[in-house]
């Protein structure tokens, strides 16, 4: 498919900066996707793992539990309350007019202060956490909905720039391929090195999981990978342009959850992709303590993040070939049910492990966890790719395209997984006894029991039904996409100087009314 360069002949638009070559646009984003998801895994796994063991343990203190489960609770909710905001910040993306495009403006400033705020996060305050808690919760709270919605605008605007790079559904799939490759290299590589890292910096070498010192060090090193991804992105990447992704008018703000709610695929598979993040986020949020306190071996979760990098870029490898034999709906399906069956092989009765010795049960742990966190890139692929597509799809629909209004949805869901996975763990892990100073030797039987259930089982009904909606509702297949970008490269030039045509007469036809009504 031809891609032109259309939008210089308008005057309103900004002038067009001089194209970059495509390999260095495919590694800047790429390694933008890689940065992004550091952060991400950091933000949504490590956080919270620092807030349980780190951040209000006073060696005994009585209100320790109290002070935990507030602060998750602060999180949960922020998360849910900047859910309702995603879709606006989407729209004032697809707004934004400079010469630097939409996107990366957003993406290097969002990136930045995000970073600056996940530091302050991962840090007691001069131990202001522990002298004065309540103090502490305040600060905690407008430093989390900085950093949150500092990386919305960070996050949308760089999966915006997916449709943004290319009009042809099989190219988007290999700049989203390369843009998997980076994030999943990200994501897993955070979770192999997040223990030694802390670890091996943390002051107190005796601590199972570290100090405050260690994780900061951590958080630092997370955060400037981050800041300097964004920037590449910035720097190395820029959109097409194309009389496709003009609008006559821009969708305002009210007009938002219209674009949402009357485009039915983008609504169906956002509504599907946002169940299976709420179960598998939340097996994610909870691998650490699993292999923390139910096999005794932090270690073995390196060890597992450490080869699923290899198997995920083996996964994402593979998408591009796969999708060329078979449609996404099966893929779909059949990533999820393994991912389910990995919940299963964890789900084992297995003999507890102390150490670090090679059995049977820590063998049947890695295996159950390469088997549910492999098939996700997957996945997340299949979802982004028909959020992507969907937006041509509305456009045809609705006569309008409102591309980060779509891909604010992605971002969205997961944030809605992550809050209340967040929440979820901190209930789970008091309740289970997995604060503080615990270690494997304290968490009883029971409690151990109670942790498997509510980690295996609860998610894999979630999963189910995700599949489900998914199987009723999906129907944009990628020979619809086809056909309907064939029929808007014909008729979306037609359209468009139509519509310019109609807001510049009722623009002209409004002037001398308003001057009447002021004489």
């Amino acid at each position: 498919m031809a891609e032109t360069n259309t939008s210089a002949a308008r005057p309103n638009q900004q002038p067009l900066e001089k194209p970059v070559n495509k390999i260095v646009s495919r590694a800047s984003y790429m390694f933008g996707a890689f940065g992004h998801d550091v952060f991400y895994a950091a933000m949504s796994t490590y956080l919270i793992m620092f807030i349980t063991k780190i951040l209000f343990n006073r060696s005994g203190g009585s209100d320790d539990v109290v002070w935990i489960g507030a602060a998750t609770t602060i999180i949960m909710g922020l998360r849910i309350v900047e859910l309702f905001i995603d879709p606006f910040i989407g729209n004032i993306i697809d707004r934004t007019k400079t010469r630097w495009g939409h996107f990366r403006p957003w993406i290097v400033v969002g990136g930045s202060v995000a970073s600056l705020a996940l530091l302050a996060l991962f840090s007691t305050l001069g131990d202001l956490s522990h002298e004065n808690p309540e103090l502490y919760l305040v600060i905690f709270a407008a430093l989390y909905i900085t950093m949150d919605v500092s990386f919305s605008f960070n996050d949308v605007a760089f999966w915006s720039m997916l449709p943004a790079l290319s009009l042809d559904s099989r190219e988007r799939e290999k700049n989203a391929t390369l843009a998997r490759f980076g994030s999943g290299v990200g994501q897993n590589l955070t979770g192999a090195v997040v223990m030694p890292i802390v670890l091996f910096f943390s002051v107190t070498q005796t601590a199972e999981n570290g100090d405050a010192t260690g994780w900061f060090v951590f958080a630092a090193l997370v955060c400037i990978i981050n800041a300097i991804s964004a920037l590449c992105v910035g720097l190395g990447t820029r959109e097409v342009a194309d009389t496709i992704r003009e609008n006559a008018q821009d969708t305002k703000l009210g007009g938002v959850f219209k674009v949402l709610f009357k485009n039915d695929q983008l609504l169906w598979i956002f509504i599907s992709y946002l169940i299976y993040c709420t179960g598998f986020l939340l097996v994610n949020a909870l691998l650490l303590y699993y292999y923390t306190y139910i096999l005794g071996n932090e270690y073995g979760y390196s060890l597992l993040m450490l080869l699923n990098i290899f198997i995920s870029l083996g996964s994402v490898a593979l998408f591009p070939i796969l999708s060329r034999i078979f449609t996404r709906k099966p893929l779909f399906f059949a990533s999820v049910i393994v991912m389910i069956a990995g919940l299963c092989v964890l789900g084992i009765p297995v003999p507890d492990i102390l150490g670090s010795g090679a059995t049977l049960g820590f063998v049947l742990a890695l295996i159950g966890g390469i088997l549910f966190v492999a098939p996700q890139p997957m996945v997340f692929l299949i979802a982004l790719m028909i959020i992507t597509d969907s937006i041509e799809y509305g456009q045809l629909k609705l006569g309008h395209r409102d591309e980060s209004v779509a891909l604010s949805l992605r971002p969205l869901a997961d944030k809605f997984g992550g809050a209340v996975s967040t929440g979820l763990v901190g209930i789970i892990v008091i309740a289970c006894g997995m604060t503080n100073d615990a270690t494997a030797e304290t968490v009883t039987a029971s409690d151990g029991s109670l942790f498997k259930i509510l980690m295996l089982l609860v998610p894999a009904v979630i999963l189910v039904l995700a599949m489900v909606v998914f199987a009723l509702k999906i129907k944009l297949t990628e020979k619809m996409h086809a056909d309907i970008v064939a029929q808007l490269e014909e008729t979306w030039g037609e359209h468009l100087e139509a519509n310019i045509a109609l807001n510049e007469k009722a623009s002209k036809a409004e002037k001398p009314a308003k001057k009447k009504k002021k004489s």
